[in-house]
């Protein structure tokens, strides 16, 4: 059986979970189970500490993991980005107290918490910067407040626990980071049901950002129309029983539709219907 990685909890693991779920797969816990099997499709998942799964996969216990970029990188494994998954996003800074002079380039002889002290040996390496990097697990925000840092490095996310507790970000970003499909390595994906899997979540994650999009339109503005929606290839256009009348149906990144709309109904498009998409392979 193909063995898969799976966050064991918060948002991670439900988001991982659902996208599986929807890939056609039997991933659901019921209690607090730490293998789930799907004999069907010869899969079992294992329910693991997001920080761990990379360390499980870059040995090759186990063959798939999703899990963040972030973690990925701070536990310095050998794994292989397979799939970014489209959730999960967060930034990862620099923070100091409002009333702090320090800047991003300034983060010299001071005290840093944080809970990836890889991430940021490597950020201050890279800049030449030397500074003590506290490792702590949790509350990292406090820990300037009892005087055991002088900046904190952590992921963001809307920032407002950063607010909360009186600090603010400097500089850019140490890195973006997202959930991830990792492997130990590229060969995983010659493995028959490993690139079926990689494959249903690649169309769960394009439909996710796609509509389809189905209206009538006069031949005098199908060409006007072709140009609001080329689709993927092109739009598949079918003639009507109504002389010089045409049925289009065409696929449109979902950012795009409202505006996608405005411009059919201003070329006189009837009968323009939206509709989500649950899966799909370009």
């Amino acid at each position: 059986m193909l063995k898969i990685a799976v966050p064991n909890k918060g948002t991670l693991s439900e988001e991982s979970v659902k996208l599986a779920i929807e890939a056609g797969y039997n991933c659901k816990r019921y209690s607090r189970e730490l293998v789930v099997s799907d004999p069907v499709n010869n899969i079992e998942f294992f329910f693991l500490r997001p920080r761990d799964i990379a360390v499980y996969v870059s040995k090759g216990i186990l063959d798939l993991g999703i899990t963040g970029r972030d973690l990925a990188l701070d536990s310095l494994t050998e794994t292989n980005e397979i799939l970014p998954l489209g959730f999960g996003h967060s930034s990862f800074k620099y923070a100091v107290p409002n009333e702090s002079k320090l800047s991003y380039d300034n983060l010299n002889e001071i005290k840093i918490a944080t809970s990836y002290p890889n991430l940021v040996a490597l950020d201050l390496k890279k800049r030449d910067l030397k500074a003590e990097i506290i490792k702590l697990d949790g509350a990292i925000e406090i820990s300037i407040h009892l005087g055991v840092a002088d900046a904190i490095a952590d992921v963001v996310q809307t920032g407002r626990t950063l607010i909360e507790a009186g600090l603010k970000t400097i500089g850019d970003s140490i890195l973006n980071s997202e959930a991830v499909l990792i492997s130990r390595n590229s060969k995983i994906i010659g493995n028959t049901i490993a690139n079926n899997f990689i494959e249903r979540l690649k169309g769960i994650i394009v439909a996710r950002e796609y509509n389809m999009i189905e209206y009538d339109v006069h031949d005098d503005s199908l060409k006007k129309a072709i140009d609001i929606t080329p689709g993927i290839e092109a739009p598949t256009v079918a003639p009507l029983s109504k002389e010089k009348w045409f049925a289009v149906k065409a696929m449109a990144k979902k950012k795009n539709v409202n505006k996608i709309l405005d411009d059919l109904t201003n070329i006189g498009a009837k009968g323009i219907i939206v509709t989500d998409i649950r899966t799909c392979r370009m």
